[in-house]
């Protein structure tokens, strides 16, 4: 099987090279190598693996579509090129949309016009249902939940666009739909919650448990933004590569589907929480910085994943503990390097 991953330099990029490689595919890694770490992750792979690597920017649509004519056939795309972060989106909204909304219509239309016809899954975000105001929520054991909703937000949720980010993978993932059924380019959009594991230089305003790990270790202030008792279900990242290889594996029935994808009601945990994970873990206090809520934030979002479990048969095989400390075990080997890609100020680090 033939896949190329774009943005497969990043962390959930190159952990589904390894995987997919594993698994005896060949890969095809499209990047424009933006996002800090992203070199190094590349280079770390090539010295493994025999991996063809075109670097091009999803922006480009005149490159993009040079980069995927020029590969010949593909079986499946998998696009991950991608702006992350919230904050982000709303310092540059612009930027923000270029990448999210026009990066993949640029994608969309290059398959189109080469006369491609790969499956195409695309990478959406949880954010498209918006803060969820009308859900019901309560405090139970320092811990935000749904009152009426114990698996979870399912596919059904109405959606509510909430923040620059929000609105550009909305409308992204709308495009990706509807070019499946307009055009029959076979598509797959998947609303990702939080997905962690080792590769991820994680920063303050993305890649939250890679971030208080990485922060953790290296003596760094951690900041919450709100009270510490949001919850989130998180997903080890090859639990998620799996996944993507079974959507490949399963084309007719995943086509022009949506799903939404995380740890589900088994894998989630408060950020506090994660702190006193940590804590353990690392045998000392760790005292956070509390600051306000940032805009879209959700005080709690679990995905009800049991469409996935039901139409594809898969389920997270990796609880939070043997992930968290799975993604410690790389940081450990790896603080020389997170010190040069996540920290400006590498004096300030211990």
């Amino acid at each position: 099987m033939r896949v190329v991953i774009i943005g497969g330099a990043g962390f959930i990029g190159i952990n589904s090279a390894y995987y997919f490689l594993k698994q005896g595919c060949e890969v095809i890694i499209i990047d424009n190598l933006s996002r800090p770490g992203s070199d190094f992750n590349l280079s770390a792979l090539k010295s493994k693996h025999k991996v063809k690597f075109i670097k091009a920017d999803i922006r480009n649509y005149a490159k993009i579509k040079f980069a995927l004519q020029s590969i010949g056939h593909i079986d499946s795309v998998l696009l991950l090129a991608a702006q992350v972060a919230v904050t982000t989106s709303v310092i540059a909204p612009r930027e923000d949309f270029e990448i999210n909304a026009m990066g993949t219509f640029n994608v969309l239309e290059a398959l189109r016009e080469n006369k491609q016809s790969p499956l195409l899954i695309f990478t959406s975000t949880n954010k498209v249902y918006g803060k969820l105001e009308h859900l019901e929520i309560e405090k139970k054991n320092n811990c935000y939940q749904y009152k009426n909703m114990p698996n979870g937000v399912d596919e059904s949720t109405l959606l509510d666009f909430h923040s620059p980010y929000g609105c550009s993978k909305g409308a992204a993932e709308q495009y990706v739909r509807d070019y499946s059924r307009i055009y029959g380019l076979p598509t797959v959009v998947i609303r990702q919650s939080c997905i962690y594991g080792p590769n991820q230089f994680g920063i303050e305003d993305q890649g939250w448990v890679a971030w208080f790990s990485i922060a953790a270790m290296l003596d760094c202030q951690i900041s919450i933004f709100g009270d510490g008792n949001q919850v989130r279900d998180v997903l080890y990242v090859e639990d998620a590569a799996k996944l993507y290889l079974a959507f490949m594996r399963n084309k007719e029935k995943c086509n022009g589907q949506i799903y939404n994808l995380g740890g589900g009601i088994d894998n989630q945990l408060s950020l506090n929480q994660l702190l006193n994970l940590l804590s353990n873990r690392f045998h000392k206090e760790i005292t956070p910085m509390y600051k306000d809520w940032r805009p879209g934030d959700q005080k709690v979002y679990v995905s009800n994943i049991q469409k996935l479990k039901n139409e594809i048969g898969w389920q997270p095989e990796v609880n939070v503990q043997q992930g968290v400390n799975q993604l410690i075990d790389w940081i450990g080997d790896h603080t020389e390097v997170l010190k040069k890609y996540v920290f400006k100020d590498i004096a300030s680090v211990a």
